[in-house]
């Protein structure tokens, strides 16, 4: 405590007292404010969903209480206006330097570059820190001074650079500013974090599985270096039970910092391969590739701005998404009739929460499947997800979508029922998150419309009833996402056609109808959600109010057949993984009903009852029906057999 500055240290998502960069170059030069801001006016179109909000709440009552041990409280504001309330700290105390740690996301960006510009001018000294990556984005360029737009070619530019891991150390006392009494600050509730009685209610459940704050959070990645991390590899194929490292939610709000994980992880790979445990190796490559794709979608986020509205490939502005809002509502609320994208998506809603491998399942289905914008999907997932992050949110959409150069194919369809037989082989999954489903046999649960009629009774189903029929048939989904390709394909030529007489064809995600995604909470509330297609101001930013033009020229057909054939993108699948996070299973009762593996225990079942047959399950997820209704997956490959090939269509 050498310094006599007085410092404001801003706190936003470095919600911890260890390896805090702002906060230990504070304590160590002077005198300490802590302040938390909370202005909802900020958030714009990506205000924090329910779940994600009690994170926050939990997580700020965590830190006060550490903060408020250490001799120094932290100050909680509720405002209109982020720059107004920290120039109202900076008067009442007079602070002369304010610090705080780097944000990636668009909304973040825009916002500190105007407060930076606004304090400097008054004489306020900024300094800003890096607590949340390995690697600044302005660090990693290729040697011609560009972004780089694939993984791999990124992260091997990462690895050729030394990595500092040596975290800043936890200050043992804090020294608070004189005057601290005049800044006026609010109770952790008084910020509206849970804003009704109903949300209160259902994030009960989340208490029951989820610890916040930075304390738990170092608790739960030992656990994880110390038990999960060896058999990483072999877990990423199962989708029930606690199978990853469940750090997504901390790593997103700060409470543990990437070079305190990355320490950790190779520490004990020193121990293992002294030890001579050769199969860990594949499970700290699976793991760091993971913080690697978390440290590239902060990178594509600060070096490409609009990738929260825009496809990182050009082309794809002219893909003819379909806005079908019932589509839309049937995928939301789990009733598409595809048994494993009706669980993923039931299991989100109900917690908050699903496996990396269920969310690349049910995003492909709605891309690809139902040509649902995948803007609609990143904005549901950002409404819903207790482990939102909208820089991860961003990559894993546009990468499923097509969006990315690594990316999956824009033809690639996923049958959601090969799938399932891969990844909940023996449905248990299913039967959790479906009770209609629960006595269907094993042999049947992942595609029920194949079922015998006698196999349905007798497991209580009735397609169309109880459970619906599929929303799109498989093979139709085939031929309409073709089509799609090639009017996309057809519009691009159209585009570079018009471009020669000085027209401009914008882009269709522009041209979506704006609607309410209602917000998402365990008991039904009214809707009240922001538009979907609402703009987030960047420093990159252009008007794209233009209007398209339909080329009518027929002598010009031959040049377009050439156009689309030199056009063709060439897409390549990449090996990517999921940001770092885990299952929690929120049902800790198994549903009392009878399964069957096969065809055959079915009617040994009718015999045994006479001959009779069982009538209609009642266990039926009403609620989900009528009310209810995030990063990609780490196979470099299409699944086996997966793939939906397309029917030769009549002349």
């Amino acid at each position: 405590m050498a310094g006599s500055e007085r410092t404001v240290v801003w706190f936003r998502r470095d919600l911890r007292i260890d390896d805090n960069p702002a906060l230990a170059a504070a304590a160590r030069d002077g005198a300490v404010l802590p302040v938390f801001i909370w202005c909802p006016a900020d958030e714009g179109q990506f205000y924090p969903g329910r779940c994600s909000r009690w994170w926050l709440k939990q997580s700020l009552r965590h830190l006060s209480q550490s903060l408020e041990s250490l001799g120094c409280p932290l100050v909680l504001i509720r405002a209109e206006s982020t720059l107004e309330a920290l120039l109202r700290c900076i008067d009442s105390v007079g602070a002369t330097r304010l610090v705080y740690n780097h944000l990636y996301d668009p909304v973040s960006l825009v916002r500190d570059d105007k407060i930076k510009k606004e304090l400097s001018a008054l004489g306020i000294s900024i300094q800003s820190f890096n607590g949340d990556l390995l690697y600044e984005p302005w660090e990693i360029y290729d040697d011609s001074g560009l972004a780089f737009t694939t993984f791999n070619m990124y992260w091997e530019k990462c690895m050729e650079l030394p990595i500092d891991v040596s975290p800043s150390l936890a200050p043992w006392k804090l020294v608070p500013v004189p005057g601290l009494e005049s800044v006026r600050s609010c109770s952790v509730d008084d910020l509206g974090l849970e804003s009704s009685k109903d949300e209160e209610s259902s994030n009960a459940l989340l208490r029951r599985a989820w610890s916040p704050g930075w304390r738990n959070a170092e608790k739960m990645l030992e656990e994880f270096v110390s038990h999960g991390l060896l058999e990483y590899s072999k877990h990423g194929m199962k989708v029930e039970g606690a199978t990853t490292s469940l750090l997504s939610p901390y790593l997103h709000f700060g409470e543990v910092s990437v070079r305190k994980v990355y320490q950790l992880v190779r520490m004990q790979q020193i121990k293992w391969e002294n030890e001579g445990t050769s199969e860990a190796e594949e499970s700290i490559h699976f793991f760091m590739r993971s913080i690697g794709l978390r440290e590239y979608s902060r990178y594509l986020c600060f070096n490409f701005p609009f990738t929260h509205e825009k496809s990182l490939l050009g082309n794809l502005k002219h893909y003819p998404w379909k806005v079908d809002e019932e589509r839309f509502k049937s995928w939301r609320q789990g009733m598409t009739g595809y048994p494993l994208v009706d669980a993923g998506m039931r299991e989100l809603w109900a917690t908050g929460w699903t496996h990396n491998r269920i969310r690349v399942i049910i995003s492909s289905f709605a891309v690809k499947f139902l040509l649902i914008p995948w803007t609609w999907g990143m904005k549901y997932f950002w409404d819903v997800l207790l482990d939102a992050d909208l820089e991860s949110d961003i990559l894993g959409w546009q990468y499923i979508s097509g969006s990315l150069p690594d990316g999956h194919e824009l033809s690639r369809l996923d049958n959601p029922e090969v799938q399932g037989q891969k990844y909940d082989p023996d449905g248990v999954y299913v039967r959790t998150w479906i009770p209609e489903l629960a006595r269907m046999p094993t042999e049947w649960i992942h595609h029920p419309w194949d079922a015998p009629s006698c196999i349905l009774e007798v497991a209580g189903v009735e397609l169309g009833f109880n459970y619906p029929k599929p929303i799109v048939d498989l093979h139709i989904a085939r031929e309409c996402l073709d089509d799609a390709i090639s009017t996309m394909w057809q519009l691009d030529t159209a585009e570079k056609l018009a471009e020669l007489d000085g027209e401009v064809v914008e882009d269709n995600l522009s041209n979506i109808k704006t609607f309410d995604i209602p917000k998402v909470v365990l008991r039904e509330t009214s809707p009240c959600a922001l538009p979907i297609d609402q703009r987030v101001p960047h420093a990159s930013s252009k008007d794209h109010n233009l209007k398209s033009k339909v080329l009518k020229a027929s002598n010009r057909s031959s040049i377009c057949v050439d156009m689309i054939r030199s056009s063709k993108m060439e897409a390549t699948s990449s090996v990517a993984n999921s940001p770092v996070s885990r299952k929690r299973s929120y049902c800790e009762t198994a549903f009392h009903v009878p399964s069957y593996s096969s065809s055959a225990e079915v009617h040994s079942h009718i015999q045994d009852h006479g001959g009779s047959l069982v009538g209609p399950s009642r266990y039926l997820l009403q609620e989900a029906g009528r009310n209810c209704v995030d990063e990609v997956e780490d196979s470099s490959t299409a699944d086996s057999g997966s793939s939906i090939s397309r029917q030769r269509k009549a002349a």
